[in-house]
Formats: structure tokens, C-alpha cells, sequence
């Protein structure tokens, strides 16, 4: 696993600690192992962000602006106004506050934020992809989100962006000759015309179009998560007595880290395991019926994007994240991506389809642990009162953007 899961021993350590009520060490109530598990939480404790072998350019600075030009350029989709920005807004944590994402269609799921992801070792909600690359290479070829075809990228690329793609990837080929619009994943007219042409010409517009994506992906590491309330209050003078935060929120934190749970997935410092489960959220009625993880486990595998395919810069041994991941099997059934807490206060709504309107009803949902539409909960109901409650809420308010 990656480094920021390296906490998780410590993680085991506090909360069990918690829930048997270890004799504290400190005035506060809290004991070393508390304190340690709270520290696992801060910012401070996040590493840097992990190689990814599978693009060579992940790491340099000219693919990094390439990537950034390419993220807000409205003409790389079907309609000539959409960009990777129309749904990660910048100024929204890179997330669009709809339930369900909204394209030159509507997706079937929320729009994720990107800060910090490039610490997860597979994406989207349902991991479907294994690297920041392959992931920025779906929306632009899914027919709800920018809804267009390869050989129009690699036009684009060829009319707008050709000197900041050469100097990275080397000469394009010459494009004149392609049809306007052709893909693999396209609509049937742009699907024929994709194969009618010949081999050699596919595949010099598929190494342009992984190529695109190597750029935003670059770009895309270098948004940071953001630093909370709860960050600098780890971080100052007072801490671990209530200062920054208020008794409320301290208490809170101590729910968080104890009898709520919370910690067992929202772990580390992204406050997220990266993992996949099945906490019976319900289904949206009129969208299709949505497997979660499990189908996402055979989606990633068969992805030519992926890290042990074609077009990943990575030799097999570097791609251990996709050799051993595990099997698909009905106990993925309606398992979604743990997100990030961070900010999550000023996010609504929640879950992988908007399915809940406020931090108060994610409370609620998770002491109730109802049945799940599909699949199996992971979910036992709590006890927690209704002050337990909105001490909890108060807790996650302060892992809002310090302003």
C-alpha cells in the first residue's frame, strides 16, 4: 500500500485504546495512543506524493502547465463548452455541488474533488482506474461528460497546444488526412469511421490521447488537499486542550476516533482509507442499477490504460497496486470510495450520488446503519445521543478550509 496508509497500525493502536478506555496520560484525557491517532489525522503527517512510474512526465513542471491548459480548455469536448474545469471547479474544492454530475449529459454519480488523489491508488468511485492519467481519459471519451472522440483531440492538440505537446512527447504525426471524428467509444458514425482506419494511424492518435492525459495528470498532482481548523489546532501551542477548536468539536473528535467508528475508513491524513465499501446507501430511483466496486474491479483490469498496458511508461514489477489487487467478488456489491473528509462540510450533497443533503442526515444514516439496497453493509447501528451527535457534526465543520 501506499504511504499514506502507514498509519493505520497506529490508527488500530488509539482506537482500540479509546473504546476499552485506557487509563489517559495527560490533563486533557487524552493518552499517548490518542494523541498519536490524532497526529495521524493532521496534514503534517501526509508524505509526499508517491511516484507514478507509469507516467514519465508525472513530475515535470512544462507537463504540469501543459496539463493545466489542457484542464481548462473548453474545445476538447463535443460541444465546444465543456472542460475538465465545468465540473472541478477550482474555487469548489474542484467538485461542482451537484448530486450528479453534469457534462454535455448527466453521469449517474457525484463529481469527486480532486486535492490529494494522487495519493490513491485507484479512482473514481468505483477505482475503475488506476492512475490520475487514466482517470482524466474516461470523461473525455463518456458520452455524458465531454462527449467527444480521439481523432478531435488529437486536432486540437495538433492546432492549439502542438509546441507544448512536442516538446514533452516528441513530433506529432501528421493528422490532415484523419476523419473529423473517430474513436472507439464514440457513437456509431464516429465508431465506423475509428475502424475504418488503418492500424498504424489508430494507434499514433491513441498515443496522442494517453498523452493528454499524462499532461492533466501532471497537473493534477500538484493540487494539494486543502489545510482546516483542525490542522492548525493539531498544530498550535494548546493543543490537544480545546483552543482553536471548542469543547464541542474536541468532543466530537473524541466520537470520530471512538465509539462513531469514523476513523476506521476516514483514516490518515486525507481521512480516507482509499478503499471501497458497502455502507447501505440507497439507490437512486430512475438511475441504473450501479455494482460499486465490483464492477470496477473488472472495468480496471481490462483498461488498456491501465499500469500494465500498452501505453503506461511502467515496467510490471512497478504496477504492484494493480497485480494484487484483490479479486472481484460479490462482497464489493455496491462498495463505493471512502472521499476525503476534508472540506467535506462545504460540499453538499453526499454519497456517490447525492443521495444525502446534509452532514446531519450522514449522521443519522450511519448511527441507523440501514439495510443496503444490494450487497451487504458493512454498518452496525451506534449509540449516540442527540449532544453526541451534533458534537460529531461540530467536529467535521472544523475540517473546513482555514480562511
Amino acid at each position: 500500500m501506499r504511504k499514506v496508509l502507514l498509519a493505520l497500525p497506529l490508527l488500530a493502536m488509539g482506537a482500540a485504546a479509546l473504546a476499552a478506555g485506557a487509563p489517559a496520560t495527560f490533563g486533557s484525557g487524552w493518552s499517548e495512543d490518542d494523541l498519536a491517532l490524532v497526529r495521524s489525522l493532521s496534514i503534517q503527517a501526509l508524505p509526499p506524493v508517491p511516484a507514478d512510474p507509469s507516467n514519465r512526465v508525472a513530475d515535470d513542471p512544462r507537463a504540469a502547465e501543459f496539463g493545466r491548459a489542457l484542464f481548462f480548455d473548453k474545445r476538447f469536448s463535443s460541444t465546444g463548452d465543456i472542460a475538465c474545469a465545468s465540473c472541478h471547479l477550482p474555487d469548489r474544492q474542484f467538485q461542482d455541488d451537484r448530486p450528479l454530475g453534469q457534462g454535455v449529459g448527466r453521469t449517474g454519480r457525484r463529481t469527486m474533488p480532486i486535492a490529494g488523489m494522487a495519493h490513491s491508488p485507484f479512482l473514481f468511485w468505483d477505482g475503475r482506474k488506476d492512475s490520475l492519467w487514466a482517470q482524466a481519459l474516461g470523461p473525455l471519451e463518456s458520452p455524458v461528460e465531454h462527449g467527444s472522440d480521439r481523432t478531435q483531440y488529437a486536432r486540437l492538440i495538433a492546432k492549439h497546444h502542438r509546441e507544448d505537446y512536442e516538446a514533452l512527447f516528441g513530433s506529432l504525426p501528421d493528422f490532415a488526412a484523419l476523419p473529423a471524428n473517430a474513436g472507439p467509444n464514440a457513437e456509431p458514425k464516429a465508431a465506423a469511421a475509428w475502424n475504418a482506419m488503418e492500424e498504424a494511424k489508430r494507434e499514433a492518435v491513441t498515443v496522442v490521447f494517453a498523452n493528454i492525459g499524462k499532461a492533466i495528470a501532471a497537473f493534477e498532482r500538484t493540487i494539494a488537499p486543502i489545510e482546516t481548523r483542525f490542522d492548525s489546532w493539531v498544530a498550535s501551542p494548546e493543543f490537544p486542550a480545546p483552543g482553536l477548536l471548542s469543547e464541542e468539536e474536541v468532543a466530537g473528535l473524541r466520537l470520530f476516533v471512538g465509539k462513531g467508528q469514523c476513523v476506521n475508513c476516514h483514516n490518515g491524513p486525507l481521512l480516507t482509507d482509499n478503499h471501497f465499501h458497502n455502507t447501505g446507501v440507497p439507490a437512486v430511483p430512475g438511475l441504473p442499477q450501479d455494482e460499486g466496486r465490483e464492477a470496477g474491479v473488472r472495468l480496471v483490469r481490462a483498461d488498456i490504460f491501465n499500469c500494465l498496458g500498452p501505453y503506461s511508461d511502467a515496467e510490471p514489477d512497478q504496477c504492484s497496486e494493480l497485480r494484487f489487487m484483490a479479486p472481484e467478488d460479490h462482497s464489493m456489491r455496491r462498495a463505493f470510495k471512502t472521499p476525503s473528509l476534508r472540506g467535506a462540510a462545504g460540499r453538499r450533497p453526499y454519497m456517490h450520488a447525492g443521495q444525502i443533503q446534509t452532514l446531519t442526515q450522514v449522521i443519522a444514516h450511519y448511527v441507523a446503519a440501514p439495510k443496503a439496497p444490494a450487497g451487504h453493509s458493512e454498518l452496525q447501528p451506534l449509540d449516540m445521543d442527540e449532544q453526541d451527535r451534533r458534537n460529531l457534526e461540530a467536529f467535521l465543520r472544523s475540517l473546513d478550509e482555514v480562511r
